[in-house]
Formats: C-alpha cells, structure tokens, sequence
C-alpha cells in the first residue's frame, strides 16, 4: 500500500503556532500543518497572521501558510509578505465558507468568479520559486462551479488539490459528496487531498479512492492521538501542559489565558459534562479543577 499524505487542516481559532508545536512534538504523524489562513484587513496584510506564520515559530514544524484572497492583488501582496519571511510553500483558500469571507469573494465565494481566479494563475506563474496548493470546495451554490474551474487549476502549477467535497453554502451541514469528489478527481491532473468528515484512518479505504492523501480538521481536534500509538490521557495531558504553560507565559489575566485554554477543549472528544465545567470555568483556579478532574477520570474514554 502506498504511502498515504497526512495534513492538519487550519482552523481560525484553534490551530495556531502554538497547538501546531504540541501537536508535532507529542503526537506527531502529520506530514505537513497548514496554518489559518494569513488575510488583508484595513488595506494590508494583517499583522497577527503573520506573527503566526513567522519562520523561527514554527522551526522544526512542517508548516504550510494559507492565505485567503478576492483577487490576482490581494493573492500577490500576500504571497509577497510570506515570502519576505522567507517562505517558499504557500496554500490558496477557495474553500473557507463563512459568510463574511463569501461575501467579500473570498474562500468558496470565489469559485463563483472564474475571471478572479485566472489574476490568482498568472501571479502563480510569476513566482516559479513557490511550490503551490489550493484547498477548495465543490462550488458555493453548485457543484457545476467547481467543475467549471477545472481548467484554470490544472493550468496552476500545484503541489496538490485539497477538495472539500461539500457546497460553500452547506457550510459542515449534510454528508460530504464523495461521487461529486470522484467527478472533480477524473478532471483535475494534479494529486488530489481528500478532506471532509475523516475521523479515522482505514489505509484500504483510501487507497481505493486512488488520492494522494487526506486532511484532517475537526476530527483531529476531536482526537489528536488518532494517528499513533499512544494512550489518549498521555496526549492530553502532554499536548495541555504546552499549551497552558505558553498562554500563561505570554497573556494577562484569566480571562485572556481562559479565553486561548477554551479553544483547545471546544472540539475535544471528552465528556460532555466534564468539557462544560471546563469551558464555564471563569478563573483560573476553578479551571485548573475542571481539567484535573477530567484528566482522573479519562481512563473511561
């Protein structure tokens, strides 16, 4: 069987330097890690994407910055501070469903807009010196949108396609389209990454889909030890220390470090009662009690 490509999927919110850090150094088995994607706002790019993505923060991380664009000017003053840092990998977002980014055009919004994702091609074929990908989704309203952009990304010059086999407008809702995956898969001469609703790894099951890997998001967060062989309660409590040890280091006061803390125990597959004390916890104090009490009784999982 082939070797299967393993990715950790960017979420905003969740899966920024710090938790991509914990994860590789506790965990590992994920090839690459992409980062939330690095965005324009006020006019410029924005500055806390790019602390995330900077270089010396993810020494020794595999990591993939993402970017998120409307147009060839936006993608190109993106891939430009990116690569000021250094960077010679970069990760398109045509995919990102939230309202606010598809009204803009941005993420899937701008798979309906095939003249804007021609801008983003040429300015791929000025940077020879960058190894691209793009994560994407069916359409925004059908997947006929999708398909219509075949293509403009077989002409990019990519690494891999990442396609979410779902409709922007679905948002997470209803079941991936794994027949609408198989459609895009037969047109596209890139690789292709599967990414969608994978909560565990069956080797067969996608050496049958004939892809070159999967990604993994919420699922991952769900269960961070999904793909080694190590007791859950270990990575827990390995992946937490970092994590706490960090935002208690570098933020102030409860309510920023509680409000870090919260986010890596929103998608944690744990006890529903057990998480509720956790992510009401209002101090420090009774927060530290909450997670000794999930981590006494995680023998149950």
């Amino acid at each position: 069987m082939k070797e299967l490509y393993i990715a950790s999927a960017p979420l905003q919110g969740y899966t920024d330097c710090v938790y991509r850090r914990a994860h590789r150094e506790c965990v590992g088995g994920v090839d690459e890690y992409y980062t939330p994607f690095v965005r324009m706002e006020k006019g410029d790019v924005r500055r806390k994407d790019l602390r995330d993505t900077d270089p010396e923060r993810n020494a020794g991380v595999p990591t993939v910055p993402q970017v998120i664009a409307r147009d060839g000017d936006e993608f190109a003053r993106l891939c430009d501070a990116l690569q000021e840092q250094g960077w010679g990998r970069i990760d398109l977002n045509m995919g990102c469903p939230f309202p606010m980014q598809v009204k803009a055009g941005r993420g899937s919004g701008l798979l309906q807009h095939p003249d804007r994702v021609e801008e983003i091609l040429r300015e791929m074929l000025r940077r020879p010196e960058v190894a691209f990908s793009v994560k994407m989704r069916l359409g925004q309203e059908c997947e006929a949108e999708g398909l219509a952009l075949l293509p403009i990304v077989n002409a990019m010059p990519l690494v891999h396609v990442t396609l979410h086999p779902r409709l922007g407008r679905q948002q997470y809702k209803g079941e991936p389209d794994r027949e609408a995956f198989r459609r895009f898969r037969e047109g596209c001469r890139h690789g292709m990454v599967y990414n969608g609703d994978v909560l565990e790894l069956k080797g067969d099951e996608w050496e049958a889909e004939n892809i070159k890997g999967v990604m993994l998001g919420r699922g991952l967060l769900a269960r961070p030890w999904m793909l080694v062989d190590k007791e859950p309660r270990e990575v827990l409590v390995e992946m937490h220390a970092k994590v706490y040890r960090h935002a208690v280091n570098t933020l102030c006061g409860d309510s920023q470090i509680l409000s870090r803390l919260h986010a890596f125990w929103e998608y944690l597959d744990v006890p529903h009662r057990q998480k509720k004390a956790v992510m009401k916890a209002g101090t420090l104090r009774r927060y530290d009690e909450a997670v000794a009490a999930i981590f006494r009784s995680f023998a149950c999982l």
